[in-house]
């Protein structure tokens, strides 16, 4: 006789054949019977109960993002699922895999009008890679290994609804997963489209590597094949850390999240190679004249963002293996020395920021803290807004370290989340949140949960007081400053309040203390940064090369910025003749 098991310990365990060892969320009365299955199986997979679904949803996201596996949360009818979307679409936006487990009332009640019964399918239909209502006890594994199938495949959110009367019912205990079975083979390059690819950055004056995160197992490669072919390296915001910053040649990213050598560079290019990339703002920062070489994965991506002159449909790293291969080393170009001259004296205004005691504080203290003290393989989180530019310039990062951030979607409220399922994915390495006083404070209350389950997580709020980022937007666009100010707290107090240690910081002495603190800290922390509310350096908007601007322009623009030590790329240029 065929032994019997519960439809939901039997989809339980297929959560378990694909790895899945945690779940966030928040139980309710429409999820109890996969609550019993969860139960009966707490010693292989650890219920994580957030005290928002959003968070649970975020921290799910970000657990994909730092670890590459599927992260999974639930939610209950009614509101528990609709708290869910904003991870999902972060899930999406970001080309991540994710499940959710929504819970709905039973099959017998259901189109009924019954409490918190609602058509859960249409709301998940613009964001799910896969959408499905369990119709039956026995096909309730099935359709859950299908949906983590999709998520993988089609790097995106998987929503499974399940009526809470399916999970109790005794089936055949016979399905069998296909996790084992699952595999991934990037296609490989075509040689004669290599050659190409040589042939034209020789033929190239000015050209450089722009990496998105398909770059993200390819750290030596891009590394060797820039050197050889005397490339500058460029990569979007969500890739930094694929190439360590103590690489000279690392420009990082263009754009508004960006630095000065990178925004200089990309218009003067007049070849752009593009490695797994879908950067989103190249039509503004990008030199529309260009020659492009793009290598993705998905043919979808060529010449979305910038017209292709050679497409390659291959796998980053195989590709640049063979480059590397079939190529040989070329001279350093006036081009090159000149982006490195650049980025030199970027680096060198950077640390003098660094050495800053003003109050309020600076940000660069604050980051030079945090270098200071992170482990090489250290986690870092960063929220939406200033923030993301801060984490972007001045985290010193090299390829064992982990940055991740809401990169498309822009969910404010991200990081502190992120880090919960950074931490409960990696419990050995070290995790820092960092958000400004805005985006920290739509998730605040998730403190607990990092109490709650003990995660020394380091917590960082640059505290401004202020909607900076849309503050700057507001400025641009010749508007007046509304609705960007915001209402202070003090923030170690409440991470105290909540069971964490916490700091508030007002000057360099209390930021010292905190971080020493920090360092080896065994329990959840808080630190709260009292910092001034400036923008960061608009280095899109830079007003420094005498050619363009006046003697009275280039002064107002130091006294804002500090930004007198900043040579304008102009100079390298011309002094290098290139």
């Amino acid at each position: 006789m065929t032994e019997k098991i519960k439809s939901g310990i039997s989809m339980v365990k297929v959560l378990e054949d694909w790895g899945v060892d945690h779940v966030y969320g928040i139980p309710g009365g429409s999820f109890n019977s996969i609550m019993d299955a969860l139960h009966s199986e707490q010693d292989k997979i650890k219920f994580i109960q957030v005290r928002h679904e959003e968070v649970g949803a975020l921290a799910a996201v970000g657990d994909a993002k730092i670890s590459g596996q599927i992260g999974v949360a639930i939610g209950t009818a009614g509101p528990g699922a609709t708290h869910l979307l904003q991870g999902l679409y972060d899930a999406k936006m970001d080309h991540v895999p994710m499940l959710a487990l929504v819970g709905q009332v039973g099959a017998q009640a259901m189109n009924t009008d019954g409490f918190q019964e609602m058509d859960e399918v249409p709301m998940f239909g613009d964001v799910a890679v896969y959408n499905r209502t369990v119709m039956t006890p026995e096909s309730l594994p099935h359709v859950v290994d299908q949906a983590i199938k999709h998520a993988y495949e089609q790097k995106g959110p998987a929503v499974v609804v399940i009526p809470v009367s399916m999970g109790w019912v005794d089936i055949d205990d016979t399905f069998k997963s296909t996790a084992a079975n699952y595999t991934v083979n990037y296609p490989a390059p075509k040689d004669d489209d290599l050659h190409k690819v040589l042939d034209m950055i020789k033929a190239a004056k000015r050209p450089l590597i722009y990496i998105g995160q398909g770059a993200k197992r390819a750290s030596t490669e891009v590394q060797e094949f820039a050197q050889m072919y005397s490339l500058p390296i460029t990569s979007t915001a969500p890739a930094k850390g694929i190439v360590p910053d103590s690489n000279i040649a690392y420009l990082a990213s263009a754009g508004r999240v960006a630095t000065k050598p990178a925004v200089e560079a990309l218009p003067q290019t007049d070849l752009i190679f593009f490695v797994g990339s879908d950067f989103p703002f190249a039509q503004y920062f990008f030199n529309p004249a260009a020659k492009f070489i793009q290598i993705d994965i998905d043919s979808s991506k060529f010449g979305k963002r910038h017209h292709t002159d050679l497409a390659i449909m291959a796998d980053a790293k195989k590709s640049l293996q063979r480059l590397i291969e079939l190529g040989e080393q070329q001279p350093e170009s006036a081009w090159y020395k000149a982006n490195i001259e650049n980025n030199k004296n970027w680096k060198a205004w950077v640390k003098k920021m660094g050495e800053s005691t003003i109050t309020p504080l600076r940000v660069e203290p604050i980051f030079k803290e945090i270098n200071r003290i992170a482990k090489d393989d250290a986690i870092f989180t960063v929220d939406v807004g200033n923030v993301t530019i801060d984490g972007l310039r001045f985290l010193d990062m090299n390829p064992k370290q982990s940055f991740t951030t809401s990169g498309w979607f822009a969910t404010m409220g991200y990081a502190m989340p992120a880090a919960i399922g950074g931490q409960l994915s990696y419990p050995d390495r070290q995790v820092f949140s960092i958000s400004g006083d805005g985006g920290f404070a739509m998730v605040a209350q998730d403190i607990i949960t990092q109490v709650k389950y003990n995660l020394p997580i380091t917590n960082v709020i640059l505290s401004n007081e202020s909607f900076g980022f849309i503050k700057a937007e507001q400025d641009d666009t010749k508007q007046s400053h509304y609705g960007v100010d915001i209402a202070g707290a003090d923030w170690g107090a409440v991470g105290t309040a909540l069971g964490a240690k916490g700091f508030t910081v007002h000057n360099v002495d209390e930021l010292h203390e905190a971080f020493k603190f920090a360092k080896d800290t065994k329990i959840p922390i808080v630190i709260d940064v009292k910092i001034a509310d400036e923008r960061p350096l608009p280095v899109e908007q830079l007003q420094l090369d005498p050619d363009n601007f006046s003697a009275e322009e280039i002064k107002a623009f130091n006294e804002i910025y500090d930004s007198a030590d900043l040579v304008p790329f102009s100079k390298y240029l011309k002094d290098f003749n290139a």
